[in-house]
């Protein structure tokens, strides 16, 4: 018999903000040992009320406008009842009856076509801690306590493992684009809900789901190993399939049962009433719809536009930091072609020799587009920029005085350049030699030669023609 896979996908989004959802510790990133970063608040100690963090419900509604949702005016907490190591108020802080983002919409592009995915709602939330399991303990890291968390809830309008995958990589794109997350390792897990039903059949079929899953490239294999694990079980009787939570080993390939699937009786529940109900006003939402940022879609198309390469415009996307400098220099009068190539070929290069990222970038648009323009307006060569690019990162150096400083104006005196080319012609006898001789190697040792003494400094089209002068009648 054929069957048709349908999937549902739970997206959990960690944030991008200062500090957590409803105390004032630094966001998970600012952690750097077990349980630094946690106070009475977030580890639940008793008496202790949550704050509401007001950035975090403005880029919930972001995330909801690009996602072509509607946006909650009127929106609640509710607590969500269970006991686990990890939480240390034995209930978790979400939205039930009242999320901030409802009905949207996003499209995707895939092998088989375009195809409209359906979004239930988007809720905050606040994330559990953390179980670090070694020998014979276990032991609890609360610094994830409390981060902020949205969750997109698809309806089940997923048909293949590529369209999960390609949903997941433009969410991504857009929240990275849109400064709402980093999307980085363990900042971005999905839950995966997933049947199968007889081609043709409106019925639904027993579900699972898949919990925690953090990679792409494991969950596209945990839906294959799923779907065949359903086909069987209903075409040769392997097992029965009931409603439950797995889990997928990275090294067997393979779903395992955690436990029955719980409903929303088991949660128990109920309002929080220790947060008040957010209510959204006309101008605050028009504030936040003035900050959205542009979409992924439309942004890549004006740098394909720019003459920027789609292998260099799935760079640029990435990260909304590494983008937004290109915007910001562009403003400023650069080029968008050139100051990509600088952003992804001369900056990445210079940070990959320190075992650096690109993510790591530490320059500000006016230095960069200071560097870009001197050599444009043909102040300096390609050279001296990148000489000049390499001390602004690694030391913050103000570009036009260090380009005086040391000398890397391109507009050197001839004669001084004359002078150079003959004391290293006078040092360098063979390799006149060699030259008169028919090796024209040797005309390129003496010109590496003049460079370095020059230190980059001067027009190399000027300099090679002088020394080529100076050769003929050596």
């Amino acid at each position: 018999m054929s069957y048709e896979l349908v999937i549902g996908l739970e997206t959990h989004v960690e944030l991008s903000t200062e500090s957590k959802i409803f105390c004032s510790c630094g966001g998970h990133s600012a952690a750097k040992e077990p349980n630094d970063c946690v106070c009475p608040a977030c580890s639940g100690m008793p008496g202790m009320l949550p704050v509401m963090n007001k950035r975090v419900v403005e880029l919930a509604v972001t995330a909801g406008l690009m996602l072509n949702c509607e946006i909650s005016r009127y929106t609640t907490f509710d607590k969500k009842n269970y006991y686990y190591p990890d939480l240390p108020c034995a209930y978790q802080i979400t939205q039930l009856n009242h999320p901030i983002c409802t009905n949207g919409c996003v499209t995707i592009k895939t092998s088989g076509g375009n195809r409209d995915i359906r979004i239930k709602q988007i809720h905050m939330e606040e994330d559990a801690g953390k179980l670090v399991h070694g020998g014979k303990s276990s032991f609890v890291d609360f610094n994830r306590t409390s981060v902020p968390l949205i969750e997109i809830v698809t309806q089940p309008d997923f048909r293949s493992a590529e369209e999960v995958v390609t949903y997941l990589n433009k969410l991504k794109s857009m929240f990275r684009l849109g400064g709402i997350s980093e999307c980085e390792e363990g900042a971005m897990r999905c839950d995966v809900n997933i049947s199968i039903r007889p081609e043709g059949s409106t019925e639904f079929g027993v579900r699972t789901e898949i919990k925690n899953m953090a990679s792409f490239e494991a969950i596209e294999k945990a839906i294959r190993y799923e779907a065949q694990r359903h086909m069987d079980a209903l075409d040769f009787g392997t097992e029965e399939l009931v409603q439950e939570t797995r889990r997928f080993d990275d090294v067997s390939g393979k779903t395992f049962a955690m436990r029955n699937k719980e409903t929303e009786a088991d949660y128990r529940y109920f309002p929080d009433a220790n947060l008040m109900p957010i209510i959204i006003d006309d101008e605050w939402l028009e504030q936040i719809k003035a900050n959205k940022p542009v979409a992924v879609d439309e942004k890549a198309e004006e740098y394909r536009e720019a003459g920027i390469f789609d292998k260099e415009i799935d760079m640029l996307l990435a990260s909304h930091k590494i983008a937004k400098l290109l915007d910001d220099i562009v403003a400023l009068g650069c080029d968008a072609k050139d100051g990509a190539a600088w952003i992804l070929t001369d900056c990445a290069g210079i940070l990959r020799k320190d075992g650096k990222t690109l993510g790591e970038l530490a320059i500000t648009p006016e230095k960069l587009s200071a560097i870009i323009k001197m050599v444009d307006e043909g102040k300096i060569n390609r050279g001296a920029g990148k000489k000049i690019l390499i001390a602004v990162i690694e030391e913050d150096v103000d570009p036009v005085a260090f380009c005086a400083q040391q000398g890397l104006d391109r507009k050197v005196d001839t004669s001084m350049i004359e002078q150079i080319i003959d004391r290293v012609m006078a040092d360098h006898p063979q390799a006149i030699e060699d030259y008169k001789n028919g090796k024209t190697k040797a005309a390129q040792a003496l010109f590496g030669a003049c460079m370095k003494e020059l230190k980059g400094a001067g027009d190399p089209a000027v300099i090679k023609e002088l020394l080529e002068e100076k050769l003929k009648n050596a």
